[in-house]
Formats: C-alpha cells, sequence, structure tokens
C-alpha cells in the first residue's frame, strides 16, 4: 500500500476537488496554484489548471498565454512531469515536461521539486527541445547530490526518447 493511499478518495463524478501545486526549486516556492484534480491512482497524479504565469510568456517555440489549460501528470516514482498545453479554444500546442524529484501528495497539496532540466515536444511532434542545461550545470546538484543529478539526467533522457517515438500516448493514456 502507498504511503499516499489516503489521498485517493473518489470523488462524485460531477465534482473534482481542488489540489494545489507547489513548485518548489531550491528549497524556495517558486509557484504556487490551484487545479482541479483529476486523477490519483497512488503512483501518479493528474491535474488541470489555468496558465498560473502573469500575462504572456513567449519561449520562441511556444507561447504560453492567459487562457491556456495545462493538463499535469505527475508520479510518485518518477523524475519528471509531463505537461499536456493547450489553448483556450483547445488546440493542442504541445507537451512542455519538468524534470522534478518524484512528486509528494499531502491532503490538498501536490509539491515538487523543479530540477532545471526542461523537455518541449511540439503537437506535430517536429520540435523535440531539450531546455536549461546550463541551468541544470550551473545549479551544483551534481556535486551536492551526484545521485540525483544522475537520476534527472536520465529522466530527461527518457522523456526525449518517449518524445522521439510515440511514447507519451501510452505514457499518458
Amino acid at each position: 500500500m502507498s504511503a499516499n493511499s489516503a489521498d485517493r478518495n473518489p470523488q462524485p463524478a460531477d465534482r473534482n476537488p481542488q489540489l494545489d501545486v507547489v513548485l518548489v526549486k531550491a528549497g524556495r516556492t517558486k509557484i504556487r496554484y490551484s487545479g482541479e484534480l483529476l486523477a490519483d491512482d497512488g503512483t501518479r497524479v493528474a491535474v488541470r489548471a489555468a496558465w498560473a504565469g502573469s500575462g504572456v510568456r513567449d519561449f520562441g517555440f511556444v507561447r504560453f498565454e492567459p487562457g491556456d489549460v495545462f493538463t499535469e501528470y505527475y508520479w510518485r516514482d518518477r523524475w519528471y512531469a509531463v505537461k499536456e498545453v493547450r489553448s483556450g479554444t483547445g488546440t493542442l500546442k504541445g507537451w512542455y515536461c519538468d524534470v522534478t524529484r518524484p512528486a509528494r501528495r499531502s491532503g490538498p497539496e501536490l509539491v515538487v521539486e523543479d530540477l532545471d532540466l526542461d523537455l518541449w515536444l511540439s503537437a506535430d511532434g517536429t520540435d523535440v527541445r531539450r531546455l536549461d542545461e546550463d541551468e541544470f550545470a550551473e545549479s551544483g546538484l551534481g556535486e551536492s547530490d551526484p545521485e540525483a543529478a544522475s537520476a534527472a539526467l536520465a529522466a530527461l533522457d527518457e522523456l526525449e526518447s518517449l518524445a522521439r517515438g510515440d511514447g507519451f500516448a501510452a505514457l499518458l493514456a
């Protein structure tokens, strides 16, 4: 039985509870936002949330903006999170993936520690980008926690392999 099994309370079909997603980076809360808990099977947690940033964030290859909807998947046994990004009209923009420590849920909070590495997969599957490897190198994680750094790099490699194949469909099903 999972240590978090008490969090798997079935909800009425017409109402999903709110869950606060807390993204931590270097020991500090980077962002906190509320989302709709879609599912929690004890291993994977799925949340739907509106774009929580202020204004537009233009990366050049994708824009996150007010009205965008993120369906986010977090695992308690994997070192990443995958976020399906859709415009307010429902058009798929792609998938933004964060390399993180495994997620921890405590009641109405889901805490995720960001490890700097990210991956982007465009909706049409033609654009796969590894992101923020320079930030990861500068973070010092390789020296302070070599096991976590190794797990983070392996997670990024796994995400890239899934993105270049057809692995996201099975992963998020």
